[in-house]
């Protein structure tokens, strides 16, 4: 029986979802962070313990996980200092050959893992390529004792996601025309909510033990789609402007210098590949009926934009 479940990665946008729903199946839920100080919101779910630990750390993710019956696995980056796909590896691999031996000593029989759509030691970039390495490490290492299950989603939106609201960002401060690299990939976003449900039924479904699930939500779109809708439930006129394929790599390659990495060099290798389910959707076949882009988006996005004009009315009536 699952009692304790420690969630590494459970500071991010995915995790602090996740937390909350599996409070409700009354987890003690314990959450590896290296700065604790910074998410002591986390505090007020009265199942979590939130503990200062570096996983990267052998000895000390050894030492965090004893008295676990789970882990789940959320770590994950989208971009990386440079362009030679080591921090990917640490991120991806090299956790999580850690966090199997961590496993194997504390004798924890249970792990859900984060992959991502198109995770493929084969793939394009250093993203795909070390999210597959990783997938089929911790797959490799299951067995009778060691249960495994992953998960394979499209990009995953929702409040606070780093998908719509970055674009809604840049949008805001962007007059008139949008130049939009590799305009013709396809998405098939899929809800936050939706993901963390897949995860929490899961967890002590011994049908899931081996799966690989892709997760994808009801539509397919383009990305000059997604940031023309961005644009319309801002309220924004802009133009959106499909970049040819030689400029979106032009456009990747300068912005790969611009802090923050608005499109690097690797995610323009990862979006040759359209980020859709080719076979079965892994929602369907847990029994959740995916979340639509347009009952989910327009509310936050909105939200955002109140926010905003919140603080300008607010700066506004400083100045008076």
């Amino acid at each position: 029986m699952i009692k304790a479940v420690a969630i590494l990665g459970g500071t991010g946008f995915v995790g602090r979802h996740l937390a909350n729903r599996l409070t409700k199946t009354r987890y003690r839920l314990r959450v590896l962070t290296r700065r604790r100080e910074r998410h002591r919101d986390l505090l007020v779910i009265p199942t979590l313990d939130l503990v200062e630990a570096d996983v990267h750390d052998s000895a000390v993710l050894q030492h965090e996980l004893r008295g676990c019956d789970a882990v789940i696995n959320l770590i994950g980056i989208l971009n990386e200092r440079g362009d030679d796909g080591s921090g990917f590896r640490e991120a991806h691999v090299e956790l999580c050959r850690k966090l199997i031996a961590a496993c194997r000593a504390n004798d924890i029989p249970r792990l859900l893992h984060m992959s991502a759509l198109n995770a493929d030691a084969s793939g394009p970039s250093h993203y795909q390529r070390t999210k597959g390495e990783a997938e089929d490490l911790v797959h490799a290492a299951a067995g009778e004792d060691f249960r495994v299950t992953s998960f394979r989603p499209s990009v995953i939106f929702g409040p606070d996601d780093d998908f719509f609201n970055r674009f809604a960002r840049l949008l805001r401060f962007t007059p008139v025309v949008f130049p939009l690299g590799c305009p013709k990939a396809r998405f098939a976003p899929v809800y936050v909510g939706d993901v963390v449900e897949a995860m929490a039924l899961s967890l002590t479904d011994p049908a899931t033990y081996g799966r690989r699930y892709d997760l994808c939500g009801p539509k397919a779109y383009t990305l000059a789609e997604l940031v023309a809708y961005t644009a319309q439930c801002l309220k924004l006129r802009r133009y959106v402007l499909p970049l040819s394929a030689r400029l979106s790599l032009l456009q990747a390659q300068v912005l790969e210098h611009v802090p923050g990495k608005p499109l690097s060099l690797d995610n323009y290798r990862s979006l040759q590949i359209d980020s859709v389910c080719g076979g079965e959707n892994g929602l369907l076949s847990l029994g959740i009926t995916p979340t639509a882009v347009e009952s989910v988006v327009p509310g936050y996005l909105a939200e955002r934009g109140q926010r905003g004009l919140y603080r300008k009315l607010r700066a506004l009536a400083r100045r008076h």
